[in-house]
């Protein structure tokens, strides 16, 4: 099994930034990949960034641009730093990884505000 604990979410003015992290403990040995997805009230989950265990990325549209995932591994750690950030990218943001190609593990997820 795999424990995801995320921490960073907040309340931030629109054009602020955050920075999310997401600590890995358990069986990470298997990983193949990290990444954050978020959902927003009445709206399904979607993806927003992720990165492999090569290093690759890959982000959904709306934040190309603004946010950026990274990875620490020698803290089995994985982070996402969001800029410009808009009302519309309020949402609770829940940490994923995914083991073996096919095992789905969830974060309990963080809540990122936005707004005046």
């Amino acid at each position: 099994q795999v424990q995801l604990v995320e921490s960073g979410g907040g309340l931030v003015q629109p054009g602020g930034s955050l920075r999310l992290s997401c600590a890995a403990s358990g069986t990470i040995f298997s990983i193949d990949a990290m990444g954050w997805y978020r959902q927003a009230p009445g709206k399904q989950r979607e993806l927003v960034a992720q990165i492999t265990s090569g290093g690759s990325t890959n982000y959904a549209d709306p934040v190309k641009g603004r946010f950026t995932i990274s990875r620490d591994n020698a803290k089995n750690t994985v982070y996402l730093q969001m800029n410009s950030l808009t009302p519309e990218d309020t949402a609770v943001y829940y940490c994923h990884a995914r083991r073996l190609g096919v095992l789905n593990h969830w974060g309990k997820g963080t809540l990122v505000t936005v707004s005046l």
